[in-house]
């Protein structure tokens, strides 16, 4: 049976994904608590995996309680910073470590997902499988963390994902909550990265292409894709299914 295996936020852009059991359905269509902060240099840029690989080099874990930010890096150093309550003082930490001026911003409403007009996104577990194949070297866990998906639905085939984009493309539902597809996400260069050590893998891109293209199902709208460098569903969650809550183990069908 089809149903979501999976549910992962990501407090602070970027950095590290924390899996949850529940997660509610926030009233701007995002999950509560995804990317709801972020990092942002003396130029109002972000600071994020596009920009620099440094931040394969955190390990982190946000504390919703206390709104604390442990922190690890890659030599072994930790620290714990009180992200929501003094953001400032978690700014000066993070800014010494990236090398550079930094504020924390904070978006309890809509979190600071890159397409701010939709909400989660979505793959499946068959489609993590299917890609960890094309490469010698990748395991599902490593393909999971390369993509970041909000949601993960077993039970379906691989690609399953791709059947909601276009002008005749149907709906799910997860639960109580409907997704309508958007659009197939378009890859920056984070997946091409081990999510470990953020060494760029050689080559990633070109088979990735060449491996999607020849695998894209006979029943995908191919005029949805602008170009075969995409994976995992950007979707909207409609306005009236928001304020509700999604479960690992939830059904899954498509309307």
């Amino acid at each position: 049976m089809a149903r979501v295996a999976r549910l992962t936020r990501y407090p602070v852009k970027a950095l590290s994904g924390a899996d949850v059991e529940t997660v509610r359905v926030t009233e701007g269509g995002t999950l509560a608590g995804d990317r709801e902060y972020r990092l942002v240099d003396a130029d109002g840029d972000p600071v994020n995996g596009k920009r620099t690989p440094r931040v394969h080099d955190l390990d982190t874990a946000y504390d919703s309680d206390s709104g604390t930010l442990a922190v690890e890096t890659s030599s072994g150093e930790t620290a714990t910073l009180p992200l929501r309550d003094r953001p400032s003082e978690a700014a000066a930490w993070l800014g010494g470590f990236f090398d550079c001026d930094l504020t924390v911003e904070r978006d309890t409403e809509l979190g600071f997902v890159d397409r701010r007009s939709a909400g989660p996104s979505v793959i499946s577990t068959a489609t993590l499988e299917a890609v960890a194949d094309w490469f010698d070297d990748l395991t599902v866990q490593s393909v999971r963390r390369r993509m970041r998906a909000n949601v993960e639905v077993a039970g379906v085939p691989a690609f399953w994902e791709d059947r909601f984009v276009g002008p005749d493309a149907p709906a799910f539902r997860a639960g109580d909550v409907r997704f309508e597809g958007v659009q197939p996400c378009g890859r920056c260069v984070v997946p091409e990265r081990d999510p470990d050590t953020g060494e760029r893998d050689p080559g990633f891109r070109e088979r990735f292409v060449e491996r999607r293209e020849a695998t894209l199902p006979d029943w995908v709208d191919r005029e949805a894709f602008d170009h075969y460098y995409a994976l995992m569903l950007i979707a909207d969650v409609p306005e009236d299914a928001r304020g509700r809550t999604l479960a690992v183990g939830d059904g899954v069908a498509v309307e």
